[in-house]
């Protein structure tokens, strides 16, 4: 190991990982190693190929190389994640932000009319989807809440590291009992557990074996079990006329729009990602039970 130039390690990221993983993720690693570790965009080393790597540099990054290997999630390798144009801390204690939840936030970002809205995020875990929005709107006030104190102490973070402030209280949306501050909301959101057991088949390894296991799966028999309750939970925390916004399990969007309705919900809306599949919902509460 040793005298690696910026070609080099380039070419070795490429020949250690390409049995595992298909050419364009493997792009988007080196260019995420080359940018975290070395400070540089990919066109500097297409500038200056044969420029030296220290060996510290490159010993970290074959270590990086290593435990993608294992198909460790590179943003759990790194401890970061970009989201919505910030920068969030990530550890096993979360789930790794994904793009899909992007486009949630931006529509919540674009629909939103108010000066000074009130928002709830429930199931905050990194506090991406708060912090975000809190980032993006003007004079808002958000709060976020999560049953797992891990994950709190990760979003507190969060929010320290984007400059914002967010009141994070521990609470289990599932229990009744469970007390939420500075109610009633303008706006709900949440991206609860909603991935079937059943579908564990097709998904691939590094989510299986890394990510936490209670903010992704839901069991069969009762896959909107998050959804009903927080339906429900939502016609006390929200003003009239505030909105409910949901990320989705593409299967089951109709069955979603089903039960918001039932439980006294309108003008629902779902949308589609941009990868054409049913990605988010939103609906009105207007109070006319």
């Amino acid at each position: 190991m040793g005298n690696y130039t910026f070609l080099s390690l380039y070419n070795e990221i490429a020949l250690q990982l390409k049995d595992i993983y298909p050419h364009q993720e493997i792009q988007s690693f080196q260019k995420i190693i080359f940018e975290k570790k070395l400070g540089a965009a990919l066109h500097e080393m297409y500038l200056n190929p044969t420029l030296l790597i220290k060996d510290r540099d490159a010993n970290e990054i074959l270590n990086i190389v290593s435990l993608l290997k294992l198909q460790k999630p590179i943003q759990y390798i790194l401890g970061e994640a970009d989201f919505f144009g910030l920068n969030f801390k990530v550890d096993s204690n979360v789930l790794i932000p994904r793009q899909e939840t992007e486009e949630l936030v931006d529509w919540i970002i674009k629909t939103n009319s108010l000066k000074t809205p009130s928002i709830l995020d429930i199931g905050t875990g990194s506090g991406c989807i708060a912090i975000s929005l809190k980032a993006n709107i003007k004079n808002s006030k958000v709060s976020a809440i999560d049953i797992s104190e891990g994950a709190l102490n990760v979003a507190k973070n969060n929010s320290q590291i984007n400059n914002v402030t967010v009141d994070f209280y521990k609470a289990d949306i599932l229990n009744n009992s469970s007390v939420i501050a500075n109610q009633p909301f303008d706006i709900v959101v949440s991206n609860p557990p909603y991935v079937r057991e059943l579908d564990k088949t097709f998904m691939q390894s590094n989510v299986l074996d890394y990510e936490p296991h209670s903010a992704l799966f839901v069991s069969d028999a009762d896959p909107l079990l998050f959804y009903r309750e927080i339906a429900i939970r939502s016609q006390v925390l929200l003003k009239k006329g505030g909105w409910l916004y949901f990320e989705i399990n593409e299967a089951l969007g109709n069955e979603t729009s089903n039960l918001l309705e039932r439980n006294n919900f309108n003008e629902i809306e779902i949308r589609k990602d941009l990868n054409g599949k049913d990605r988010m919902i939103k609906a009105t509460w207007n109070d006319k039970r």
